[in-house]
């Protein structure tokens, strides 16, 4: 016995799942058609591109505890130094990228005298392969010419630009780094300056020295200084308490 309407709801039925299965195809069709595939690969590359120089540009250090392994002896940094506390070490703030990186209009470095803004946001940088004469803290007393060389290094790199090397970290977490600094006559190592002009010595211990390759032109500057009488050697070197030796007699 036939039933009314069981033909045609059955017709009714594949008609709509062949119309299903055309629409899906359709579907299938257009995600995978070069309309689709080209502008998204675009967009990924575009974002995987941007993150990566991000990541190698323009991502900003904070600090020393903030420094990756793989920067050092491989990665410059460039920014401003904000303080000079001691005649061979500064605070440095990073500003990746320099002016490309909107540093000066549309980011800035926090004024130097803004000590909350500062705080854990530079990074500490000791300056390698040289030692200079130790300013009074801890309780000791100022070793004599340490004034001097501390106004020496304000005066050649406080607010000034500079870039550094980070090269390893020493026992108080500091950043042991190369620093250098362009002045009207090119640029300049600023370690090899502070020996040039007789207010610092070979850094004298063995443990963590860092020269970066450079130790020979170290010495022979020191050299120079001590000859020249200027500097520290100003007096002479006959009564001499090097900054290594002040240490041992402060301890």
């Amino acid at each position: 016995m036939r039933i009314p309407g069981i033909s045609g709801n059955k017709q009714d039925s594949e008609n709509a799942e062949n119309q299903n299965s055309s629409g899906s195809e359709s579907t299938t069709a257009r995600f995978y058609s070069l309309d689709v595939i080209i502008p998204t690969g675009i967009l990924c590359s575009s974002f995987m591109v941007g993150w990566y120089c991000y990541r190698k540009f323009l991502r900003r250090i904070h600090n020393s505890n903030k420094m990756p392994d793989s920067f050092f002896r491989k990665r410059s940094l460039y920014g401003v130094v904000t303080s000079v506390g001691d005649a061979d070490n500064f605070h440095f703030y990073h500003t990746p990228g320099g002016i490309l990186g909107g540093w000066g209009w549309l980011r800035h470095v926090p004024k130097p005298g803004r000590r909350a803004l500062l705080r854990g946001q530079t990074i500490h940088v000791r300056l390698c392969g040289v030692d200079a004469p130790e300013a009074a803290h801890f309780g000791k007393p100022a070793q004599k010419w340490s004034g001097e060389a501390l106004t020496w290094l304000r005066s050649y790199v406080l607010r000034k630009r500079v870039r550094v090397l980070p090269l390893s970290r020493d026992q108080y977490g500091r950043t042991v780094a190369q620093a250098t600094i362009w002045k009207w006559n090119g640029k300049r190592n600023i370690s090899l300056e502070m020996l040039r002009n007789g207010w610092a010595v070979v850094y004298e211990s063995k443990q963590g020295a860092e020269f970066n390759g450079q130790e020979d032109v170290y010495k022979k500057l020191e050299k120079q200084a001590r000859r020249k009488r200027i500097g520290m050697f100003q007096q002479g070197t006959k009564n001499l308490v090097t900054p290594g030796e002040y240490k041992k007699l402060h301890k």
